[in-house]
């Protein structure tokens, strides 16, 4: 309605002048019945007021949702009424809405050869990684060691690109189900035990091995590895150990994990989780992507776990997911 007298006072401030100048017009050239006079001003507006009236009839959807825009973009696509203006601003905005399905549709093909792609080149990148994985496995050269560090350093690369590429696409790769939460922790630190090792740093293993989660045990597991590699590689020289303990709050259970490096500075702690922010430490530590937590967060946001993050500089940090407590060792 506010949006209706905005557009038509300008109109009404016209008519109202007009009314006068007639009325005025009319006294000037001796029209002395000041009873018609009154009787002609009332007629003409009330003309105007039913003219006011049925114009706000004809485009009240019109107004409405100009006033209050909507949400989404199917909501834009609505009768508007019968009036030619309506009717010409329903039609450009279907067809506006045409072009922008079909930009959609463009970008979505594009994007989706893009993810196919990425897919089959992270897999045919990983076989010959593999290959030679296996060709110096018995070499025990000390330079071998050097090459067995870049191999495990370009597969968590390969590993890294393929999960943020089927970030996009997540509600159709990820099945929540009971999760043994000792286990699917065991199975990631064994899975980075030479990262362990050659920073000599220890794990230890806190989680009971009758609590179980719902979760998805591989997007899980790859968020407990970004936690393990930042934990360690801000651990190593510093920090001799990696802790992970769980505990449950309710319906919910805490998975912690928690180093005791470098820290974060407390400038950058509300940064951590943009994507491609290193902050301090990843200036000191050129191997830092600036993905690692972001893709956490992203993770743990599609399946309905909460993260949070605890840092104090020359103390360590302790990243905590919450998730939802299937079964617990109380039970």
């Amino acid at each position: 309605m506010k949006l209706f007298w905005r557009e038509h006072v300008p109109l009404a401030f016209m008519y109202a002048g007009q009314l006068l100048l007639t009325i005025t017009v009319c006294r000037l050239a001796g029209f002395k019945d000041y009873s018609a006079l009154a009787y002609i001003a009332l007629l003409s507006v009330s003309l105007f007021a039913f003219y006011l009236l049925y114009r706000y009839g004809m485009h009240a959807k019109l107004y409405r949702m100009l006033a209050r825009p909507p949400k989404t973009l199917d909501e834009s696509i609505v009768q508007l009424g019968a009036a030619p203006l309506a009717e010409a601003l329903e039609q450009l905005m279907q067809s506006q809405y045409r072009h922008y399905q079909n930009d959609i549709g463009r970008y979505r093909k594009k994007l989706d050869d893009q993810l196919t792609f990425i897919h089959q080149w992270v897999h045919q990148m990983k076989t010959p990684l593999s290959v030679v994985h296996l060709a110096i496995q018995e070499e025990n050269d000390p330079v071998f060691d050097s090459i067995r560090e870049e191999l495990d350093r370009m597969k968590k690369g390969l590993e890294t690109v393929l999960y943020t590429a089927r970030l996009e696409a997540f509600e159709q790769d990820f099945v929540v189900q009971p999760v043994r939460l000792h286990q699917l922790v065991g199975k990631v630190v064994s899975e980075h035990k030479n990262l362990f090792i050659r920073s000599s740093v220890f794990p230890e293993l806190q989680v009971d091995d009758q609590l179980i989660v719902m979760s998805d045990d591989k997007w899980l597991a790859f968020a407990i590895g970004q936690l393990v590699t930042n934990a360690v590689r801000y651990s190593a020289g510093r920090g001799h150990r990696v802790t992970f303990g769980a505990s449950i709050r309710g319906n919910r259970t805490c998975l912690e994990v928690r180093d005791y490096g470098i820290g974060i500075p407390q400038q950058d702690i509300r940064r951590v989780f943009d994507p491609y922010f290193t902050g301090e430490n990843g200036r000191r530590y050129g191997e830092s992507t600036g993905m690692g937590l972001y893709l956490v967060r992203e993770i743990c946001a599609r399946l309905d776990h909460r993260v949070e993050l605890e840092s104090e500089p020359g103390q360590g940090t302790a990243v905590r997911i919450w998730m939802r407590t299937a079964i617990s060792a109380a039970t």
